[in-house]
């Protein structure tokens, strides 16, 4: 097949999950539950954050960024699968396919950031807890949110220039719902600079923030060992239970999506790795937050109360 530079190249062609008519319908009622119930379940914990004053704490802060990140992130793909599943239509746009890597890259890097931020939050409260409030100042955590933003905006920036460079084939089709970076590089002509930029922009937004994880829960855990109360033990830990949930479901899923990239060539299997990487993580992480956390259901009861009484 002859071979395009990307800047004649109109149009990619998305294969999806699957090419079985009859499942169409299907997948679009389930993916369009599913960003429903998302966006609908993080706006909720957003509002209930901003309108309680008993929320407005740093833990609360940096959790209602993450749900406007996740909203973001599962926005990113799932409206335009849901579109071409109804129009019957495997196109994507060369431009919306780039659109897609950057926002992808930002959001993801984004999500890893903020969960790196609240465990060092939570490591502040638990072993520290008399300078809690003059270390997790209102300065320090608008601070980290910023400086989060501002690092993954210029590495996904830089990453998206260098993919404008890459070369394809007419007719490119990418074994995905999405524009995956992984696999966009996979069907790429010639890829070695951007394979390079990706390990170094993994090591950047995987491994660091994973690091700053580890390191802070270690502090934690070795904490809670010298305390002698077993009941202060348990309700300190029980306080990082859904923190330690969304990080294991977020960062099991991650995985699950590199492992079955990596291991595996078959592309479905990858597919349906990413579906719980990019729809399934966002959508469960309000309820993990709210289920595990008294303050959270008990602000979301007297908004939803307020809501109701509206006339």
């Amino acid at each position: 097949m002859e071979a395009e530079n990307l800047t004649e190249l109109s149009e990619f062609l998305l294969l999806g999950l699957s090419g079985a008519p009859q499942l169409q319908p299907v997948l679009f009622g389930l993916f369009l539950s599913m960003y429903l119930v998302t966006v609908l379940g993080n706006l909720l914990i957003i509002l209930a954050v901003s309108s309680d004053s008993h929320l407005h704490t740093p833990m609360y802060f940096f959790l209602s960024n993450l749900s406007f990140v996740d909203i973001c992130f599962i926005s990113t793909t799932v409206p335009k699968m849901l579109v071409n599943i109804q129009a019957q239509s495997k196109h994507i746009s060369y431009v919306w396919c780039l659109t897609q890597v950057y926002f992808l890259m930002m959001f993801a890097g984004m999500d890893n950031f903020l969960l790196a931020v609240m465990a060092y939050d939570w490591f502040v409260a638990i072993c520290h807890p008399l300078h809690y409030t003059v270390i997790m100042n209102p300065c320090l955590c608008g601070l980290l949110v910023l400086a989060s933003w501002f690092i993954i905006f210029w590495v996904s920036l830089v990453h998206l220039l260098l993919m404008k460079r890459l070369a394809f084939s007419t007719g490119t089709e990418i074994p995905h719902f999405f524009c995956e970076v992984a696999q966009v590089l996979k069907v790429a002509r010639s890829n070695t600079l951007n394979n390079i930029v990706l390990y170094v922009a993994t090591a950047l937004l995987g491994v660091f923030p994973v690091a700053g994880i580890l390191i802070s829960y270690f502090q934690i855990v070795s904490s809670l060992m010298r305390m002698s109360s077993t009941e202060g033990k348990y309700k300190a830990f029980s306080t990082c239970g859904s923190h330690l949930c969304v990080v294991s479901l977020f960062y099991g899923t991650g995985l699950g999506v590199y492992l079955s990239s990596a291991v595996t060539h078959s592309s479905q299997s990858s597919s349906m790795a990413s579906v719980m990487y990019t729809m399934v993580t966002p959508m469960l992480n309000p309820f993990i937050y709210s289920l595990r956390n008294n303050d959270v259901k008990g602000a979301l009861g007297r908004l939803l109360s307020r809501a109701a009484s509206c006339p």
